[in-house]
């Protein structure tokens, strides 16, 4: 059992670089759990400058992952991530040194944030894109749900030690462990042997891009992928950005409650992805993804209406879960669907739906919470998401038989 979760863990460049993101991950995330707070204390508790650093953070990624996608078909991926490590290493530092003098204000968090989202827009395409290139193809579907734990691992993690750090040493901390940890994927990237050599071409980004698109409109249910791929994050990813909210406003409590509801999330979510590890390369993965996009949206509905912890913890845990559950197999469908000379032009189109979502529904959502409070609007994100995957599960059967 342990063995077949694990299994793609036998190929020695995809553990380095799973090692080496898994690290950064609890950085990045432990700066995640200081800048929410930091931002919240310094705009006296302002919940749509908190959306807005959330929508900076994404809104790059929004409007570069394409072009970052054909950058990863064009060029070698392992030196496009380099690039990406080195920028998002360098803003932690600025951010530290900000702090150490105390000199940091909100309009710098928030360029920064646009900064490190920058590099993200280059990075992301690249990093999916190099990822299934490590293993062989029937180990694929394992791969991405490891990569998915490694992710989750990260959110379990990273949180609680932000927390502890943010109590007991405060912000500055927080975003100099990120800057540190920036050196674990750079240095498996400067150790893995997996080279990608790109196909020389003439034609401009714009047609490689436009290729991109053709590809997707000729395969089958994948246009609708790439959809469901929008809506979960759009209308989940709030959830995480308004913990802070929720922490002070709804419980009382302080950084401590905030960071336990990181790490529940990140527990379930890890248990999702194992789950998902374990089936390998497992059959109906259009199915599996709108059952779960269910319990997902039933999860974040019940941690908005929920006023006591305990529900709220099991509310998070279920939300987690089946997040990991839906990302992981549409991700999978993708990657199996897509071939190695477009894949960094597809997955780019993807994390540009993907990723599009979280600033996309963090600036709406930060725009309505003070008008409607923030459990009214999750409520209302977790509705949509059951009848968006019912809807497909019932009516548009294409990504159902998948």
């Amino acid at each position: 059992m342990i063995r077949r979760v694990f299994k793609a863990f036998q190929y020695r460049d995809f553990r380095l670089m799973w090692f080496g993101a898994c690290t950064s991950s609890i950085g990045t995330w432990m700066q995640i759990v200081a800048q929410g707070w930091l931002v919240y204390r310094l705009s006296n508790d302002n919940a749509r400058l908190l959306a807005l650093d959330q929508f900076l953070g994404g809104l790059p990624i929004f409007l570069f992952s394409l072009v970052g996608g054909v950058i990863a078909d064009r060029f070698e991926r392992r030196k496009v991530l380099l690039g990406s490590q080195y920028v998002q290493m360098a803003s932690a530092g600025i951010l530290t040194l900000l702090l150490i003098y105390n000199a940091v204000q909100i309009w710098e968090i928030l360029t920064l944030s646009f900064v490190s989202g920058f590099a993200q827009a280059f990075g992301g395409p690249a990093y999916q894109a190099l990822i299934p290139t490590l293993v062989d193809k029937e180990d694929m579907p394992n791969a991405i749900a490891l990569n998915s734990i490694q992710f989750n691992v990260a959110v379990t993690v990273g949180p609680a030690l932000g927390g502890v750090a943010l109590s007991n040493l405060g912000e500055t901390w927080c975003f100099f462990l990120n800057a540190l940890s920036f050196l674990a994927p750079i240095v498996a990237l400067s150790i893995i042997s997996t080279r990608f050599l790109p196909v020389k071409t003439g034609e401009s980004m714009l047609t490689s891009i436009k290729e991109g698109f053709k590809f997707i409109r000729r395969q089958p249910s994948m246009e609708v992928l790439i959809l469901l791929a929008f809506c979960m994050t759009f209308l989940s990813m709030p959830l995480r950005t308004f913990f802070p909210v929720f922490a002070k406003l709804v419980f009382h409590r302080g950084p401590e409650t905030y960071a336990m509801f990181l790490t529940v999330l990140g527990v379930g979510s890890i248990a999702g992805s194992l789950a998902i590890a374990s089936m390998g390369n497992y059959r109906n993965k259009g199915r599996v993804a709108l059952t779960m996009m269910i319990c997902l949206g039933g999860g974040i509905a019940g941690f908005a209406l929920s006023t006591k912890l305990p529900i709220s913890f099991v509310m998070l845990f279920l939300a987690g879960s089946s997040m990991m559950a839906v990302f992981t197999s549409i991700n999978s469908l993708v990657q199996l669907i897509v071939s190695n000379d477009m894949r960094g032009r597809v997955m780019s189109v993807y994390t540009f739906a993907f990723r599009g979502g979280m600033p996309m529904g963090n600036l709406l959502d930060g725009w309505l919470v003070p008008i409607f409070t923030a459990p009214v609007v999750l409520a209302v994100n977790g509705l949509l998401l059951i009848a968006a995957a019912l809807y497909f599960l019932l009516a548009h059967r294409g990504v159902a038989e998948l």
